[in-house]
C-alpha cells in the first residue's frame, strides 16, 4: 500500500483553504473586507486546510504501518 505524500497533501489543503477564503468573501451577505482584513483570512484558512491535511496524511501513513506492517511498502 502506497503512502500517502504529506507535502502534497499539505499543499493541496492551503489550496482547499485559501478557495473556501474566497468564497467566504465574495459572499453576498457578508461586510465589504479591508485588505489587511482579506490576507488575513487567506493565510488563516490556507494554514489551517494545510494544517489538517497534512496531520491526517501523516496520521494514515501512521495507521497503515501499523496495521499492515513495512512488509507491503
Amino acid at each position: 500500500m502506497a503512502q500517502w505524500h504529506t507535502g502534497r497533501a499539505t499543499g493541496y489543503g492551503a489550496a482547499i483553504g485559501a478557495v473556501a477564503a474566497i468564497f467566504k468573501l465574495l459572499a453576498p451577505w457578508g461586510a465589504p473586507h479591508s485588505l489587511p482584513a482579506m490576507a488575513e483570512e487567506f493565510v488563516g484558512a490556507a494554514l489551517a486546510f494545510a494544517l489538517l491535511c497534512g496531520i491526517v496524511a501523516a496520521l494514515r501513513n501512521f495507521i497503515v504501518r501499523k496495521l499492515v506492517g513495512p512488509e507491503l511498502e
